[in-house]
């Protein structure tokens, strides 16, 4: 068979063999070069819009948090005042119920005054004023637990008792306490208060026995000088 035959059986093979021009391919450079720019420009227009999306989302969010720490701020300084002033007032106010414990009692030492210029009765001033001593002494110790006590007969304690006087006696064979000038006070089982008092203490039984030691030498030596 010959090849002017093949050809005419197979027009549709010459046809497909036939190449399709690409227009891209040879379009000019400058029109290539402008279809490039447009496409990195929309890219870059894309870049531009998210940048400005997100440094939108940004401000908003900062914007947030600023107004969230000023207001923890304004809260915190609210707070601190609060707590000064509930301070201050506990200070101030510490001694209130102590206080109005002690006011009947300068009560009772106004009415005593007042009866004592009516009546000018000695001992009426007398016996008032110790029922006032008696009961606010009485009210301290059960309510505050303030407890007054006495020292006199007991052996001399330096964190109970401050020695104002001292003597010696042949009495005593330990520091003892004899006189109390003021007595002390305790608040809850502490001293707040020592005793100021008189303390006797034993007599120095050594300086005695050598001094009777010496009168006797003494008097054994004159006796022989005179023999």
């Amino acid at each position: 068979m010959s090849k002017q035959h093949e050809k005419k059986r197979h027009p549709e093979t010459a046809e497909a063999a036939t190449p399709i021009p690409n227009e891209a391919a040879d379009a000019p450079d400058g029109v290539k070069d402008g279809a490039k720019d447009e496409s990195e420009k929309t890219d870059l227009s894309d870049v531009v819009i998210g940048l400005k999306a997100s440094l939108a989302s940004l401000e908003a969010e900062n914007s947030n948090l600023k107004d969230q720490y000023l207001r923890k701020a304004a809260d915190f300084e609210n707070f601190r005042k609060r707590m000064n002033k509930d301070k201050q007032d506990a200070i101030d106010f510490a001694n209130q119920t102590l206080l109005l414990d002690l006011i009947p009692v300068i009560d009772d030492f106004e009415r005593a005054i007042k009866s004592s210029e009516a009546t000018r009765n000695y001992d009426t001033l007398h016996e008032g004023i110790a029922l006032i001593e008696k009961r606010l002494v009485s009210q301290l110790e059960a309510k505050w637990g303030l407890v007054r006590f006495d020292s006199a007969g007991l052996a001399f304690d330096p964190n109970r008792h401050e020695a104002i006087m001292m003597d010696k006696s042949p009495e005593v064979s330990e520091a003892t306490v004899s006189e109390d000038f003021v007595r002390g006070y305790t608040l809850k089982d502490r001293v707040i208060r020592s005793a100021k008092v008189k303390v006797l203490m034993p007599a120095d039984e050594a300086s005695n026995d050598d001094a009777s030691a010496g009168d006797d030498s003494s008097a054994s030596m004159t006796n022989g000088e005179q023999n």
